[in-house]
């Protein structure tokens, strides 16, 4: 492997070591993209090199976020009754996960979860509906709601509703939204292993709309479906063409009663490399440690956040997630400090 840089200093494959990542923080920081192939050599590495990784990845989050942690809020608006087959979530038509089924909810119950949001230190409140895409009565409660959340909060509204045309974009645009959240998931290559019921295609065009209406895409990925290296590698690299702005990184929960019931086989470095390697290839993008961090990273969940700056706070859409007030210390003994703004 070469070490692709404007600078005469390569690296090849028998040299590979812990200097390595130096030299690609190096050259990330002096305006360099990082390879597919040296993305790969990141979470292909030994498990003895992981702190080496975070020490360089962390060279990289410290120039454009400093020691600051985005907290986001997700609200399950709306939860099970969707018609689509992800085979990893427990909201799907496959799912026979026990889970909440219920309409989108009224008024009051979704600006009563703003409030918590703000307590709770939160940037950015997170709607969410499980549906294909949105019906008009769902985007008529979103437009309702979100002035209504932003002339009371000082929050940012990311709305996750599923599949949108261009229509539907410039509505949520025009009504406050500052950004939607549609993650790829995986690789174009593996998408058809997840999912049969939309495509990947499907998922880019809504995206497409999201920038063209003039917001910010959030889209990132699962990690722990089967997937191999190489399409968590074609996943990163797509995000950076795309241009996201916030990339949630999950790790497979393997809901019994889910196509994918069992399926995740991670570790806490194996987690630890793969958001390392999402700093690398996209430097200056928030980069949030979302869903099964406190499963798959354990006791290692505070090593996450020297290369990630951003986490989710509470719970997530139907799994639970630690106490606020444990985030909170985990925050505080890394000498880093929640932000309302990116620094």
């Amino acid at each position: 492997m070469t070490l692709q840089s404007d600078a005469t200093a390569t690296l090849t494959e028998p040299q590979i070591g812990i200097e390595f990542y130096q030299l690609l923080a190096d050259k990330v920081l002096d305006g360099g993209s990082v390879t597919r192939e040296e993305a790969l050599a990141i979470l292909e590495a030994p498990d003895a090199h992981v702190p080496a990784i975070l020490a360089a990845g962390f060279q990289i989050r410290n120039r454009y976020f400093g020691r600051t942690v985005q907290l986001n809020f997700l609200m399950s608006a709306k939860s099970g009754l969707c018609p689509e087959d992800c085979h990893y979530c427990s909201q799907s038509k496959v799912s026979e996960a026990p889970v909440p089924k219920y309409n989108i909810l009224k008024r009051e119950e979704l600006m009563k979860a703003a409030e918590q949001a703000s307590a709770q230190g939160a940037k950015t409140y997170c709607l969410v509906i499980s549906a294909r895409g949105p019906n008009e009565r769902e985007m008529a409660a979103v437009e309702q709601i979100v002035p209504e959340i932003k002339a009371k909060y000082d929050l940012d509204i990311c709305a996750c509703l599923g599949l949108l045309n261009q229509e539907q974009a410039e509505r949520l645009k025009a009504c406050g939204v500052d950004r939607v959240n549609h993650n790829l998931n995986t690789s174009e290559t593996h998408y058809a292993e997840v999912c049969t019921t939309h495509t990947y295609a499907d998922r880019i065009q809504t995206l497409k709309h999201v920038r063209a209406a003039g917001m910010e895409m959030c889209s990132g990925g699962i990690i722990g479906m089967d997937e191999r290296p190489e399409d968590v590698v074609s996943m990163a690299m797509d995000l950076r063409e795309l241009g996201v702005h916030s990339i949630p990184l999950n790790f497979l929960e393997s809901i019994e009663g889910t196509p994918f019931q069992g399926k995740a086989t991670l570790t806490p470095n194996k987690c630890l490399k793969a958001l390392a390697m999402f700093r690398f290839v996209i430097p200056d993008r928030e980069l949030r440690i979302s869903g099964g961090r406190e499963v798959h990273l354990r006791t290692l969940q505070p090593m996450g956040l020297y290369v990630a700056n951003s986490m989710f706070v509470g719970d997530y859409l139907t799994t639970k997630g630690q106490p606020p007030e444990a985030d909170r210390q985990m925050i505080e003994d890394l000498g880093f400090e929640v932000t309302t703004k990116v620094e």
